[in-house]
């Protein structure tokens, strides 16, 4: 093997200085944030692990000026070149110049002795990647992870040890390379466009934490993506492949495939997963100039992880983690750490089972019981096994991942339907506890029982085809017998030219807002879901300042007939123009009403996901 690093056992022992603290939750988790509200997750696993520090150094950091977080952010955002998703990157051999930034830092030999997988995909690329950092977490190895994009925070694209960089650390790194590069900003050299910029900030922080591995997830395509500074992977992987980013990347799945097979270095091992025709003949073909070894790994079996779930639900997550597997066990025996720990298991390893399933990964495939404040000040949550408001969150944005997030909102939804009729019938007790709900006196299943009504609220960038999305998710959620009673159609809150911290400022204006899209969206639902053209123009009606401007709490709840509607609503669906005002609505609609239960998708777009994960931590 060529350019291979290896880490003795006992060499791995030393550079993990992270302590642990071990708890076992239940499987629905109130976990609280930095403001101390309660935030509620479904994982599924009832394992959690939480770290006391992400840090690790190596005693020769600067006492770089940490000023305010939000200084840093609109030093970031100074760097966003690109004002809308689609447009063309304005830089040109950028490796190149990747390489010169990389110089000025004196990062460039260093990233040769980073022990990397890099992985490259349409679908399942982020996913792939933490289920690799689960695993050789578990290994005992200390691991950093570069993905993209973040939903609330631009700490989430830096993961140590399984948990976002911390903020101190995050600006004494960002700020060396920032203060640095602009010292050394030229005419022919400007400072590096967002993606470049973060990159190179990963780089950065992995070599000076000293990771055992990094895990980076290439940002576009491959060939040409900031992430293939990478000369001496240890390992490669390209997920599931699909049609996306068809502007920039082509607009067949042979082109597309060739930007992804762009990360194959020479003799480098690598792994995918079955691909379409087209697809796979470009990536053998890519292989075999190189001289790679390539293995195609089938679907993940359940059985292997002795009954456990995956710490990331869905089917498509089978895929995912067999790739994972793959991988790690590579990584393991090129670095020289598989030796006899592992040969003679014929099985999974117990770590990488325990990897498996206890992955988490935000805003995909997330389940979020909503709790909410009473008036006197304290904080409301149902005891029947979660919330009156459900949120499902997954920002499935091309026609494949739609598919698979449709596939899982269905059984989801499904499995929990029959969860209080298993759960909630408390025989000869006074009080007993359930998943740490206290449940008071016998209950008869009658008194549990609630109607249930699914909900979506969607938006996307108007660079996707809702034609193609909309009656993707529909189609597949109706094959499984569950139907959505009610559409929202909203706008999302982050601006592509503007990068924002979980603590910034959330705007309440409405004035001069745009949703000509979003009104847009609700007529293709419309015609998708009652086969008839909006008889109405409900857009140009439409008054930011009416008070119809959310539509009353019964239009969640009646039967409407097809025909009514108002100024600002139909009988089926709503374009509402603030999502902070959706998600109070949504919460108000519930305490009128808390014999339904609502069932919230959420999804269409990352930005979306992320933005209502915000509203829901504050």
């Amino acid at each position: 093997m060529v350019g291979v690093s290896h880490f003795t056992w006992w060499h791995m022992k030393s550079t993990i200085k992270t302590k642990w603290a071990y708890s076992c939750l239940p499987a629905f988790t109130c976990i609280h944030n930095f403001t101390g509200q309660r935030f509620i997750y479904k994982t599924s696993s009832e394992v959690h692990f939480e770290r006391e520090s992400n840090s690790v150094t190596n005693g020769q950091l600067q006492n770089f000026p940490t000023s305010s977080y939000e200084t840093a952010m609109e030093k970031i955002s100074s760097l966003i070149t690109c004002q809308r998703r689609g447009e063309k990157p304005p830089i040109a051999n950028k490796l190149e110049v990747m390489s010169l930034y990389l110089k000025i830092l004196g990062l460039e030999e260093d990233i040769n002795r980073l022990n990397i997988i890099h992985v490259a995909g349409t679908k399942g690329k982020g996913s792939t990647c933490i289920f690799c950092e689960a695993i050789l977490r578990e290994c005992g190895f200390r691991t950093g992870v570069f993905t993209s994009p973040h939903l609330i925070d631009v700490r989430e694209r830096f993961r140590i040890d399984g948990i976002d960089i911390s903020e101190g650390k995050f600006l004494q790194y960002f700020w060396d390379c920032w203060n640095r590069l602009e010292e050394n900003t030229t005419e022919q050299l400007s400072m590096p466009p967002l993606f470049l910029f973060l990159t190179i900030l990963a780089f950065k922080i992995f070599i000076s934490e000293q990771v055992d591995a990094a895990i980076i997830e290439v940002g576009l395509g491959g060939k040409e993506d900031s992430t293939n500074v990478i000369k001496e992977p240890t390992v490669c992987g390209i997920t599931s492949l699909g049609m996306d980013h068809t502007e920039i990347l082509g607009d067949t799945i042979g082109q597309i495939a060739s930007h992804k097979a762009g990360i194959f270095k020479p003799k480098v091992p690598a792994f995918t997963v079955p691909q379409p025709p087209e697809a796979m003949d470009v990536i053998l073909e890519r292989a075999k100039e190189l001289m790679v070894p390539l293995e195609v790994t089938e679907p993940f079996d359940c059985k292997q992880i002795k009954g456990l779930e995956l710490g990331l639900s869905g089917d498509h997550q089978f895929y995912n983690a067999a790739l994972a597997v793959s991988l790690s066990r590579c990584w393991l025996q090129r670095t020289g750490n598989w030796g006899e720990k592992y040969q003679n298991d014929s099985n999974l390893p117990h770590e990488f089972i325990r990897g498996l399933s206890t992955a988490y990964f935000s805003g995909r495939a997330q389940i979020v019981y909503d709790s909410y404040p009473n008036s006197d000040g304290s904080e409301i949550f149902s005891k029947n096994y979660g919330g009156e408001l459900i949120f499902y969150l997954d920002g499935a944005h091309s026609p494949e991942s739609m598919e698979a997030c449709a596939k899982w909102f269905s059984n989801a939804v499904r499995r929990y339907e029959i969860l209080p009729h298993l759960s909630f019938k408390v025989e000869n007790a006074e009080e007993s506890s359930e998943n740490g709900h206290l449940l008071h006196e016998s209950k008869t299943l009658g008194q549990f029982e609630k109607s249930f009504r699914q909900i979506l609220l969607f938006n996307c960038l108007d660079v996707r085809n809702p034609h193609v999305l909309l009656p993707q998710l529909v189609n597949t959620c109706a094959s499984s017998g569950i139907h959505f009673s009610r559409a929202l159609f909203v706008p999302n809150m982050s601006k592509y030219s503007k990068v924002t911290s979980g603590a910034s400022v959330i705007s309440s204006d409405l004035n001069g807002i745009d949703l000509s899209w979003q009104f847009n969206l609700q007529r293709i639902w419309e015609k998708i879901t009652h086969g008839k053209e909006m008889i109405t123009s409900l857009e140009k009606d439409f008054k930011i300042d009416s008070k119809e401007i959310l539509p009353p709490h019964e239009f969640l709840y009646d039967d409407a007939s097809t025909g009514c509607h108002s100024h600002n609503y139909l009988a089926h669906s709503a374009v509402i123009p603030s999502l902070p005002l959706t998600i109070k609505w949504l919460r108000d609609c519930v305490r009128e009403h808390p014999s339904t239960r609502l069932q919230v998708l959420v999804t269409g777009s990352l930005h979306l996901v992320g933005d209502v994960l915000k509203l829901l931590k504050r």
